[in-house]
């Protein structure tokens, strides 16, 4: 079996933040000691994307929080992942749930965006994951085993990609899965990557877990067999993001 590499934290700073506030945020990060075996992406607002990027230390990624499925054109609004690269900027989040569920994006714009980022080589976080209605309905592995279809048909080279399963009902809402539902769908997730994509990509791909992640409840985690990093919203604003980066450390 390969060992997965390095422990992935993803910040995702949403629309939250100004110059300032991110700038206090960056410095926090950038004296802070963090775990070298540790990879550190920072998702930051498209219009910060510079600012982050020359900002931060070059140990910590920059992600955009998304992008269009296209290098250019008439689409206004967009950013495509060739201007993201032009910013020095290395990974793109596709697929949030805020994405899918408040812009209406759907499984198939998703993949075609993966394609697209993956060919102009950025890294992708591509995220996954269920509604309460759908948990409580116990169609959760049906939900998350379409939408990772989706992304698998759009991929070719998995050692630039990031699984995040974040279960929507506990993204901002202060509630999160219990460490071992979060391991439960993570082990799902790879056995079904295992039959239908491949043994080497189930064993080395890394399924970080997002979803109300905070100082007090990442350890536990991170321990989980099957979670490899996390993706955080409203803590990586903090300086507890630190603590978090340092969950396995």
């Amino acid at each position: 079996m390969v060992i997965r590499i390095n422990f992935f934290v993803g910040g995702n700073w949403k629309m939250n933040g100004n110059k300032e506030s991110l700038g206090e945020l960056i410095s926090t990060l950038n004296t802070a000691s963090l775990h070298d075996q540790t990879e550190v992406v920072c998702g930051a607002p498209s219009i910060y994307l510079g600012f982050a990027r020359s900002s931060l230390d070059p140990r910590i990624g920059v992600a955009a929080q998304n992008c269009y499925k296209v290098a250019k054109g008439a689409f206004t609004g967009e950013i495509s992942p060739a201007m993201i690269k032009d910013c020095g900027v290395d990974w793109v989040i596709l697929g949030h749930s805020e994405r899918r569920h408040v812009f209406g994006e759907s499984d198939e714009l998703i993949g075609q965006k993966v394609a697209h980022a993956l060919e102009s080589d950025l890294g992708v976080i591509a995220c996954i994951g269920e509604k309460l209605e759908e948990r409580e309905a116990g169609t959760t592995e049906e939900v998350v085993y379409a939408q990772t279809q989706v992304i698998a048909e759009n991929v070719k080279d998995w050692s630039k990609v990031v699984l995040a399963y974040e279960p929507v009902w506990a993204i901002g809402t202060g509630k999160t899965a219990t460490p071992e539902q979060a391991q439960e769908v993570h082990e799902k997730l790879r056995a079904w990557l295992r039959a239908n994509v491949s043994g080497d990509v189930a064993d080395s791909l890394r399924i970080i877990y997002g979803g109300s992640v905070t100082a007090a409840n990442c350890k536990e985690l991170a321990a989980q067999g099957d979670v490899d990093g996390f993706l955080v919203g409203g803590a990586s604003l903090k300086p507890e993001f630190v603590d978090i980066i340092n969950a396995r450390a």
